[in-house]
């Protein structure tokens, strides 16, 4: 022996621990040595004598024990209070609790748990002997007990040896991570080191084999403060010799070894294997069943059935921590999970920390009964019964994380907070007031993702959480339209589809005057209300207060930011004037700028449509702004407006192919969207073709009247006139009467429709909304929408019979009176003859003359055929036209049938026409 430590000594030089022996020839200064003078020390005795002491010293030191006080910082200020209040002081209780909140408020001290420890250990009192470690020298004379190593939370007991957690279920590994609970810390730790195998503590007691102890010094060990506690001496010895709470051990390791032996299994020892159970970790007799997936007792075990039934009871909340703690584990290592899911699992893991707090108070009631040798079934030891009674509200609060668990899978963001919200709407006020928690820590990301757009105009929504959704590859041209959408599926459920557009117009506001109209006034300007920060307090807030302050405050920020908007785009922009100037060109509301415009334009229109200019008809279009009222326009609207030639076909004149063209671009742009110019396109040309037929008319009108009295003089045209007067006045009364249907009950109406939502506009919304509505309206009911097809073709045939009739009549008054200037030139001609005293004919100018007249005559017949047949093909149109209104589904056109035969000359002859109004409105509601 004195050999074999003189090789240790050696060891002990290059840096080794001693593992026992006389020591000789080392360093005075040595670890080894000091603590072998220590050990002589206390003991008083000699180096020979204190060996086996020394040696257990050794092993003490070079072994990792764990703290033998709780780290946890609810228990220390808890036991400090207690004190006080123990103390007869529960004022300095209070006053410590406030002081303790105010120090958790301030997180600048990360290691509080400390502070309150030394605290606590200074307020005791020095002249108090110590209780566990009393008489040093019986301690070291007692061999270091057999399961002192380290350890994790809780030091093991016996009768828990048997258990292997590498075989538990998979949760028991990560319970590891949460240390701070008082449970998560029961893990896997490794070998201490080169610790010897300790000798027996009683003569004849049979352990397990050595490979056996080392593996369960891997996995459970004990405490140092017990192995202190169990090497204790007692004042009073037991029948055996040994301290009395090493007697309780070992008595109480007897009693584990005959359970183990035995089929019966007593309630001491289930309700330490539920307490496994309770953080999802198979016990020795209570394991997982996956094919039926709970926890189950072995069926061999002589249990009774009340006993099955409780511990089946008490099982339920292992099983529900491990669904609540699979989920968590899972979508925390999830990114795309996003800010809300994380908040979620985080109110989980806060949830289960609370239940982790039970745990560690049953565990610590546990080790005072082993510690003081409580049996159970005395009134203060732990049973199934009262496991069952204590853990019922925390088996409620885990149901309810369960159930949230199945009904949040696969849902994210916004979606997930209306599933969490779903769950408030119940009548329990404690499960209410659970979800409701949960709730403000899951709307928090949420409320700063809100508020972060509505006072700053940003999104910063990394995982498409939010519900407000932007596209980054559209246009500033289009960032009013298309940029920023809501996402329905994630507008929470405790904000209304109101509320949710109000928030997407605030912040899209604010977007489109920096990017648009370019104005880079802060938002702290546009709007009185001061963007606030937000706290979990003030998402839990929200909930009891949605209609009130949250909503006055989305309702300034919205009311301010569009009202600001609107400022800028009619002050700067001049957008209401622009609305004016497009009615007045487009849809030809200057009536003296309209009319004079065609009358400069008819020579050029009249011409083919390919030997047009542009540069011509700007020409001429500036003229008419100058000759008329457009001149005192604005230079701004005036410079937009443009000449525009439509595509060529064959055949086409210059009416054909001119419109009229108003340029719009930045911020007002968005309200005059392409498609909306397009629209104003197809007005004007219809527009434009109808003032023209109406101009047409007029000229029709004046050569019938200028050539009336001239005419009289050829008595055999009457016929023809009189044909021509009548079909004029047809073709006069209906174009009149379409276009007072277009000018007032369309157009006038529409815009003074338009006009009024356009004053009462409260966002950039409301009047493209209106602006868009107006132009479907007028649309509709100029027949240009797809819907009035055959009208609008049946209309346009009525237009070219119009143009066929001005080019018979032309071709009519043409021959006559080239007929009557020949026959005054005929008669001059025999008035001068006369007058010098001649014949006033000759039989051959005679012949000449009756030749001439009759040819004319000839062609009377044909005049009247082509106004006839003329004639023919318009009433027959119109009477289709008519037909087609008297089944139209707008009221306006079918009384406008009823304006364009108010004599019902064209009802008399087609039967078609003569159902009533009353009916056909009748028919249509039926219908409907």
């Amino acid at each position: 022996k004195s050999s074999r430590a003189r090789k240790k000594n050696g060891a002990a030089g290059a840096g080794e621990p001693l593992g026992g022996g006389v020591m000789a020839s080392v360093d005075h200064k040595s670890p080894n040595l000091l603590l072998q003078s220590l050990c002589c020390r206390i003991l008083g005795r000699n180096e020979a004598d204190v060996a086996q002491q020394f040696q257990y010293a050794v092993r003490v030191i070079g072994s990792n024990f764990a703290p033998t006080v709780e780290r946890d910082e609810f228990l220390v200020a808890e036991k400090i209070k207690k004190e006080m209040v123990r103390q007869r002081r529960e004022t300095d209780a209070a006053l410590f609790s406030e002081l303790h909140r105010k120090l958790q408020s301030q997180g600048i001290i990360k290691n509080r748990w400390a502070v309150l420890y030394l605290l606590l250990s200074l307020s005791e009192d020095p002249r108090k002997p110590l209780s566990k470690v009393a008489n040093y020298a019986a301690l070291f004379a007692q061999a270091l007990p057999r399961d002192a190593h380290s350890t994790p939370y809780y030091y093991s007991r016996p009768q828990s040896l048997p258990l292997t957690y590498s075989d538990r279920a998979p949760s028991s590994q990560s319970a590891g991570s949460m240390g701070s609970s008082g449970v998560g810390s029961i893990s896997i730790y490794g070998v201490n080191g080169p610790t010897p195998t300790p000798q027996s503590l009683l003569p004849g007691q049979t352990y397990q084999s050595t490979a056996t102890a080392d593996t369960m010094r891997q996995q459970l060990g004990s405490r140092l403060a017990w192995a202190l506690s169990a090497a204790q001496p007692s004042s009073l010895p037991t029948s055996k010799g040994l301290p009395g709470s090493l007697s309780r051990n070992m008595s109480r390791l007897r009693r584990e070894g005959d359970l183990a032996s035995s089929a019966e299994v007593t309630e001491v020892a289930l309700v330490r294997d539920i307490l496994y159970v309770f953080q999802g970790i198979d016990g020795k007799y209570i394991k997982m069943c996956n094919s039926e997936n709970c926890y189950k007792i072995d069926s061999k075990l002589g249990i009774s059935k009340s006993l099955r039934d409780t511990v089946s009871r008490l099982s339920e909340l292992g099983w529900l921590h491990n669904k609540i703690r699979k989920y968590t584990d899972q979508r925390c290592l999830d990114r795309a999970f996003g800010l809300v899911g994380q908040s979620f699992c985080a109110s989980l893991h806060q949830e289960l920390k609370e239940y982790y707090r039970l745990l560690s108070v049953l565990h610590s009631q546990i080790q005072v009964e082993d510690d003081q040798g409580v049996n159970v079934g005395l009134e203060s030891s732990l049973t199934l019964r009262r496991l069952l009674i204590w853990t019922y509200d925390p088996k409620i609060r885990l149901k309810t994380l369960a159930a949230l668990v199945d009904h949040c899978q696969g849902r994210k963001g916004g979606e997930l907070a209306s599933a969490v919200h779903a769950y408030t709407k119940t009548g329990d006020p404690y499960m209410r007031s659970l979800v409701q928690h949960i709730l403000s820590l899951v709307s928090h990301p949420i409320l700063n993702f809100l508020y972060r757009w509505i006072y700053d105009g940003e999104l910063e929504d990394t995982y498409h959480e939010f519900f407000v959704a932007s596209d980054p590859t559209v246009k500033a041209d289009r960032l009013w339209h298309d940029k920023y959408t809501l996402r329905k599926s994630m507008i929470p459920s405790f904000i209304t589809m109101d509320k949710a557009r109000k928030v997407l117009l605030i912040g899209k506001s604010i977007n489109f005057l920096h990017q648009v109209c370019h104005d880079q006034t802060p938002t702290a300007k546009m709007m009185a209300v001061t963007k606030s920060s937000v706290s979990p307090k003030d998402a839990a807030e929200l909930f009891t207060d949605l209609e009130g302050a949250f909503q006055e405050k989305i309702d300034a920020a919205y009311h301010e930011t569009s009202k600001y908007l609107l400022d800028v785009l009619n002050q700067n922009y001049n957008l209401l004037e622009h609305i004016k100037a497009v009615r007045r060109y487009l849809l030809l509301g200057q009536g003296d700028f309209v009319r004079h415009l065609m009358d400069l334009l008819k020579p050029e229109l009249a011409r083919s449509a390919s030997t047009l200019y542009q540069h011509n008809l700007t020409g001429i279009l500036e003229t008419a702004v100058r000759a008329t009222n457009a001149q005192f326009d604005n230079p701004e609207i005036l410079k937009r407006l443009d000449v525009r030639l439509l595509e060529i076909s064959a055949g086409d004149t210059g009416w054909d192919v001119f419109s009229l063209d108003y340029h719009v671009d930045g911020p007002i742009a968005t309200v005059f969207t392409r498609e909306c110019m397009n629209h104003y396109l197809r007005v004007f040309n219809f527009l434009w073709r109808a003032k023209r037929m109406e101009y047409v008319l007029t000229d029709i009108w004046k050569g019938q009247m200028c050539n009336a009295k001239l005419l009289k003089k050829i008595p055999e045209l009457s016929g023809v006139l009189h044909q021509c007067h009548f079909l004029a006045s047809e073709m006069v009364h209906f174009v009149h009467q379409m276009q007072y249907y277009i000018t007032f009950e369309v157009l006038e109406c529409s815009w003074d429709e338009l006009w009024n939502k356009m004053q009462q506009a409260q966002d950039l919304d409301h009047i493209t909304a209106a602006h868009e509505a107006f132009l479907d309206t007028i649309v509709s009911q100029c027949l240009l929408d797809s819907k009035s097809e055959e009208l609008l073709t049946q209309l346009r045939a009525l237009f070219d019979r119009i143009l066929e009739f001005q080019s018979a009549q032309e071709s009519m008054y043409h021959s006559a009176l080239e007929e009557l200037h020949h026959r005054l030139q005929y008669a001059e001609l025999k008035k001068e003859r006369q007058e010098e005293g001649k014949w006033g004919t000759t039989a051959a100018d005679e012949e000449a003359e009756n030749k001439r007249i009759h040819e004319f005559q000839q062609l009377i017949p044909k005049m009247c055929s082509q106004i006839r047949v003329c004639s023919h093909f318009y009433q027959d149109i119109v009477r289709q036209f008519l037909v087609l209104l008297t089944k139209s589904p707008d009221e306006s056109l079918r009384f406008l049938n009823f304006r364009l035969d108010f004599n019902e000359h064209y009802k008399a002859r087609d039967p078609r026409l003569r159902t009533s109004l009353g009916g056909t409105r009748g028919k249509r509601n039926s219908a409907m």
